[in-house]
């Protein structure tokens, strides 16, 4: 479905996109991220019933989303926690619990795990779903499969959806395979490459116009954006936006080292520096050691745990986007010494959106002969988003 009907809560014109490295910003404004513009939706809530979908990085002028409306007088009957939980202090894939947040007393829903897509009955005494949680720009992180959720939800039991926009990180990187449908998954459920380039309110205003929800056409989404941004801006999150993200560096290197997740090797759960470090045990992949250990909050069962492996330090590396060499470097290694790689091989294609980026590393492809195959599809893809940017 091409047509865009979503109300765009800003004095800003809708700019076509030019992919571009990362500079110093040129506008001497101040950003401001959607949260911040208080008189684009506030007034709007006035008299309705709202339910938040927060994490800790929904903190605006330095207060956290839920009091800083609460402050405002606006309704806060609900809370949505993602997965890491409402206050990010959960392990990937730990199980988030429903259950009161004991500074306001407001109800916490879990919307991770079995409850991914808010009921009906979640729904009821709600009028206005806002979204807020800072994004990093790649496919598999899952607050845009949740954002997803959400959408259909309120589609599904006619009730709004405003999403306040912030910075994209990578922004300025679109790589990586077209997720295949059949693949589809919660680390994976759009037709989008790894790195999208988008911001969440863009792809949510994509979600929509494509019809990629249930009953999309009769969502009413609104949106609101970042002022003062733009896509060769540079931005480092003031917030980690997860447990095992908690600086730059993880996350410019965080689509080049997830995909080991699905193989034996440690990118660094369970240390100070995790998404920064590869490691392995018996063959070194490299000279640089560490031994992970539990951590509450970040990962209580990392691989390796107690045990010291042999790796390469990329906390000073520069690497941006999405490079493979890395990991092609070590499914050589590997498998050069009877080491299974893709030992998570259904985890894999799931993380890929394919099965072809895995087959192709099999076969022996080198990382251009495999860019190169989805040079096409990324075309596409950045014809068919056009429409839905928000941004210059």
């Amino acid at each position: 479905m091409r047509f865009l009907a979503v109300l765009v809560l800003s004095c800003f014109a809708l700019l076509g996109c030019q992919e571009t490295p990362a500079q110093a910003p040129k506008n001497a404004q101040p950003l401001q991220v959607g949260a911040a513009n208080f008189q684009a939706y506030v007034p709007a809530l006035t008299g309705k019933r709202v339910g938040l979908v927060v994490n800790q990085t929904s903190v605006v002028n330095g207060q956290h989303l839920v009091d800083a409306l609460l402050d405002k007088g606006v309704v806060v009957s609900k809370i949505f926690a993602p997965e890491h939980g409402f206050r990010g202090d959960h392990d990937a894939g730990a199980h988030v619990k429903s259950t009161v947040d004991a500074k306001t007393g407001i109800d916490v829903v879990s919307i991770y795990g079995s409850n991914k897509k808010p009921s009906p009955e979640m729904l009821a005494d709600l009028d206005v779903i806002i979204f807020d949680i800072q994004d990093v720009g790649v496919r598999f992180y899952t607050y845009i499969s949740s954002m997803h959720y959400v959408m259909e939800a309120a589609a599904e039991n006619g009730k709004q959806v405003v999403v306040l926009d912030r910075p994209n990180p990578n922004i300025a990187y679109v790589d990586g395979p077209i997720l295949d449908p059949q693949f589809r998954s919660f680390v994976g459920m759009h037709e989008i490459p790894v790195l999208h380039g988008m911001t969440v309110a863009e792809l949510a205003q994509m979600i929509k116009g494509e019809g990629w929800i249930n009953d999309a056409d009769k969502l009413e989404l609104s949106v609101v954006p970042v002022a003062n941004y733009d896509r060769t801006m540079a931005y480092e999150l003031p917030i980690k936006p997860s447990p095992n993200l908690p600086n730059a560096q993880s996350i410019a290197l965080y689509p080049s080292l997830c995909f080991f997740e699905a193989t034996p090797v440690t990118i660094g759960r369970g240390t100070d520096f995790p998404f920064q470090v590869v490691g392995y045990s018996p063959v070194k992949l490299g000279e640089f050691s560490f031994t992970p250990r539990a951590i509450k909050g970040a990962s209580m069962h990392p691989k390796f745990k107690g045990v010291e492996v042999f790796g390469q330090d990329l906390r000073d590396a520069d690497i941006h986007g999405l490079d493979l060499s890395l990991f092609i470097s070590a499914y050589q290694k590997l498998s050069a010494h009877d080491q299974t790689f893709f030992e998570r091989a259904d985890f894999m294609d799931k993380l890929a959106g394919t099965d072809k980026l895995r087959l192709a590393i099999e076969a022996g492809q080198t990382e251009q002969q495999i860019k190169q195959s989805w040079q096409a599809d990324l075309s596409a893809y950045k014809r068919k988003r056009s429409p839905y940017l928000l941004y210059q």
